[in-house]
């Protein structure tokens, strides 16, 4: 049985050979981050197993790749690059990889919670301008924390936001309990936080859960963190409600549009902070992802 990573930027094609055991599946690895979902057939060139970083898979590409019987996504987030569905009833199998990245993921949705309490990359923007632009932070200690969705990345934003003197309160779709943290009804969570941060799957019940109404029962001056899925908010009210300053200020890391387009409304929206879909690159977490990685394609050859 043959396995291609179809899409490996060099770090994670050095990991990937590096873990490597004997007896593994034979692994081709495509050094091109860049092919287009149009590509698959020739890339796969029948193999029967894709490990997939971040390329697109429509199910009309599938239909095309002579042999492929399961796709291994780097992550938890397949739906926003494939229907995991159609692909089923084409007889492929898409397998996910979760919890290699909860603290990565975690220390970036604090980091820019922090960042966008206290102005940080707004300043910075300014003084290399040539403005010395001086800010009024929000002071976080003291303050309300709510969790939309309560997983691993939100267990780990609780502990380091608990241990900062923050009150943590969320909301999950299943009950769950957590040392320091109050479970409470969406709603609540909303009303209630001085920030709110998004840590749930992207899939049919979640796809535009924050919508206007939901913007509009956050406190006025929140701060919105959203290291999740950028589907999962209504884009437009967001901006609406930052540009009214109901939303203070939004740390993202993910969007309806990736790469995010130069000219997008947020990029000329001062009261965001931005960053590239990265909360989960370190060295540490590339690591755990790969070793889940190998562990499939083991799983699958072994049956």
């Amino acid at each position: 049985m043959r396995a291609v990573f179809v899409d490996a930027n060099e770090s994670l094609a050095v990991i990937t050979e590096r873990l490597e055991k004997s007896g593994d599946p034979r692994m081709r690895i495509n050094r091109n981050p860049d092919i287009k979902s149009e590509d698959y057939p020739a890339v796969l060139d029948g193999a029967e197993i894709a490990v997939v970083d971040h390329t697109a898979l429509p199910t009309e590409i599938a239909k095309k790749c002579a042999g492929l019987k399961h796709v291994v996504f780097l992550g938890t987030g397949a739906r926003s690059y494939m229907n995991p569905e159609e692909l089923a009833e084409l007889g492929i199998s898409v397998h996910l990889i979760k919890g290699y990245g909860d603290t990565a993921v975690a220390e970036s949705a604090i980091a820019l919670m922090w960042s966008s309490a206290r102005v940080i990359a707004q300043m910075d923007r300014e003084m290399r301008a040539g403005n010395w632009l001086r800010e009024d932070g929000m002071q976080l200690t003291g303050k309300t924390l709510g969790l939309v969705g309560f997983g691993g990345i939100a267990a780990e934003v609780a502990r380091i936001a608990l241990g900062s003197g923050m009150k943590v309160i969320a909301w999950n779709r299943s009950p769950r309990s957590h040392p320091g943290v109050e479970f409470v009804e969406l709603d609540t969570v909303l009303a209630n936080s001085d920030v709110v941060s998004i840590h749930l799957l992207l899939n049919d019940e979640t796809r535009g859960l924050i919508t206007r109404d939901k913007i509009a029962k956050m406190k006025k001056g929140v701060v919105l963190i959203n290291t999740a899925r950028g589907a999962i908010v209504d884009e437009q009210a967001m901006i609406d409600a930052l540009n009214s300053g109901h939303i203070r200020h939004a740390g993202l890391d993910v969007y309806n549009i990736e790469p995010l387009p130069k000219d997008h409304p947020l990029t000329k929206i001062p009261n965001v902070t931005l960053s590239a879909h990265s909360a989960f690159r370190t060295p540490e977490a590339s690591e755990n992802l790969i070793h889940a990685a190998w562990e499939h394609c083991r799983r699958i050859v072994k049956g």
